[in-house]
């Protein structure tokens, strides 16, 4: 009789160390579940949806960005010379609303950026960088006014491209 009993207190142990660790693993999935959920919340609260285009107007392009901007000034040829700054997001935070049928294409060097020119006014508002070819790369200055609060820029030596393109592959990420 002993031994049955002590059989049946081991696995009435055994049965509410299961009940309370499935309670706990259950709390701390939750929990887990909430701050993933929270964190997505302050992250896509951080994203305002700013538009922007050419000069003409042609090309429209909405892009989702914080308010509060950090942009690249490359030294490169082709940037130095355009005055680009550049806003670098993953391709799906990035919309053409209207223009397409405008857009001039421009490949040299690699061939692997695609430098988009409106064809009617011949500004270059956004493009597919070659540091970033999952990407687009929003020139900061053909935004429209009223979504930025601010704007940080960094300088990048795009004239040794090869040395420093890896240090904005994250910004399409």
């Amino acid at each position: 009789v002993a031994v049955r009993h002590t059989v049946a207190r081991r696995a009435a142990a055994r049965a509410r160390a299961a009940a309370t660790g499935a309670a706990t693993a259950g709390r701390i999935a939750a929990v887990a579940a909430t701050a993933v959920a929270a964190e997505r919340a302050v992250v896509s609260a951080a994203l305002v949806t700013h538009r922007g285009g050419c000069h003409c107007g042609a090309v429209r392009f909405e892009v989702d960005a914080p308010a509060d901007l950090v942009v690249q000034d490359c030294n490169c040829s082709i940037c130095s010379k355009g005055g680009f700054l550049h806003l670098i997001v993953p391709a799906s935070r990035f919309r053409l609303l209207s223009g397409e049928a405008q857009l001039v294409d421009y490949l040299w060097n690699s061939g692997v950026a695609r430098h988009r020119f409106c064809g009617v006014c011949g500004i270059k508002s956004f493009y597919v960088p070659r540091s970033n070819p999952d990407g687009i790369d929003v020139n900061v200055r053909c935004l429209d006014d009223g979504t930025i609060a601010s704007v940080a820029v960094e300088p990048f030596d795009g004239r040794h491209w090869e040395a420093n393109a890896a240090g904005l592959a994250h910004l399409s990420r």
